[in-house]
């Protein structure tokens, strides 16, 4: 495996090494395992479309983009909610 050297702050460095010994991980392998789990945009619109595709497929659930935008905007006013209490 080749190594790399990544410039962040110690403040980050050591954060992160906290949160991997916190999991039972080196940070090395907290890191790979990051790098794994994370998509890119493109990824997580390609899992989105073949959710929905699913759905569709499985429920008839096929909201317009104006539903969709009406459901973001509950959620995020829920999640507000929440977090102010």
């Amino acid at each position: 495996m080749a190594d790399a050297n990544i410039r962040i702050s110690a403040d980050a460095r050591d954060r992160l090494a906290a949160v991997a010994a916190a999991e039972g991980m080196s940070l090395r392998a907290y890191l790979a395992r990051l790098a794994a789990q994370l998509l890119t945009p493109a990824e997580r619109a390609e899992r989105a479309r073949a959710a929905r595709a699913t759905l569709r497929a499985w429920n008839g659930y096929d909201p317009t983009a104006d539903e969709q935008a009406d459901l973001d905007a509950e959620l995020d006013r829920r999640l507000a909610q929440a977090e102010a209490r």
